[in-house]
């Protein structure tokens, strides 16, 4: 276990310290089970904060900008009054929002003036959620909870909603983004966190709005076999990750990513006819 970064005393969960590290040093979570998935020796890299990924801050303040706004008017003024880079300060767009917070705006607008979102988004935002999986201490953050009517919704934003990604099993760009992103976890986990805390089964969905000029809006429905899927797929790796986390098992290196690129020596030589697996 690296000490330095686990606290024996469980921290209680609060809006301030959701985010902290070191709070995902004692609660796994979707978003931190995903970059294990994806590469465990970069997760953990970055747990341990050796390790920092290049990720455009941009892209995550306009996500949050359209979040706040639909959590409460309060926290849309206080969001945007701490985050100023919004605004342009030089040139003929001084003192406008810029290209991307324009994009964020649009969404909203969009998302705003249909009667459908309006009625169907209502419920508690924002609502902190914990339990054990398998043993294992989890947490989610739920953007809408409407337990009266039994359903959450996730707000998610994407370049298209109908884009194909590439399949591996079918070699076909038939893949949606919520497979691509396997936001069926993040919903499998936060359903079975709300049961467990409420002890009511709700039925998840997600809200997606679209980063286009003129913004496309749907809101998605998940198989109950692919929450399945997910599940199981959460019982099956969360030992060994849990026990990267404690040092028990080695970190299995993906070898594509920037931190694997970053760390590689070179220790063998291999045909061109393997360069593509």
């Amino acid at each position: 276990m690296d000490k330095q970064n686990y606290s024996r005393t469980l921290m209680t969960l609060t809006p301030s310290n959701y985010y902290d590290i070191k709070t995902d040093w004692q609660y796994m979570s979707p978003t931190w089970f995903k970059k294990f998935l994806a590469c465990e020796a970069e997760a953990i890299a970055e747990l341990k904060q050796s390790w920092k990924p290049e990720n455009d801050p941009t892209a995550l303040v306009v996500g949050n900008w359209l979040h706040s706004f639909f959590e409460s008017e309060a926290a849309h003024e206080r969001f945007v009054s701490e985050h100023p880079e919004a605004i342009s300060s030089r040139g003929t767009t001084k003192g406008r929002l810029k290209k991307a917070f324009k994009v964020a705006e649009n969404m909203i607008d969009t998302l705003d003036n249909d009667d459908m979102f309006k009625k169907f988004y209502q419920g508690d935002k924002e609502v902190i959620v914990t339990g054990k999986i398998g043993g294992y201490l989890w947490k989610g953050k739920i953007d809408c909870l409407n337990l009266e009517r039994g359903y959450f919704a996730d707000l998610k934003t994407t370049a298209d909603i109908y884009k194909g990604y590439y399949n591996a099993e079918t070699h076909k760009y038939d893949k949606s983004f919520v497979y691509e992103y396997n936001y069926q976890l993040q919903m499998a986990v936060y359903q079975e966190l709300i049961k467990q805390q409420f002890g009511i089964n709700c039925k998840p969905y997600i809200v997606a709005v679209s980063k286009q000029a003129e913004p496309d809006k749907q809101v998605i429905d998940l198989p109950e076999y692919r929450l399945t899927n997910a599940m199981n797929q959460v019982l099956e790796a969360q030992e060994h990750i849990q026990r990267v986390i404690t040092g028990e098992d080695k970190p299995t290196r993906c070898e594509h990513c920037d931190y694997c690129r970053s760390t590689k020596c070179l220790d063998n030589v291999i045909s061109a006819d393997d360069l593509i697996a």
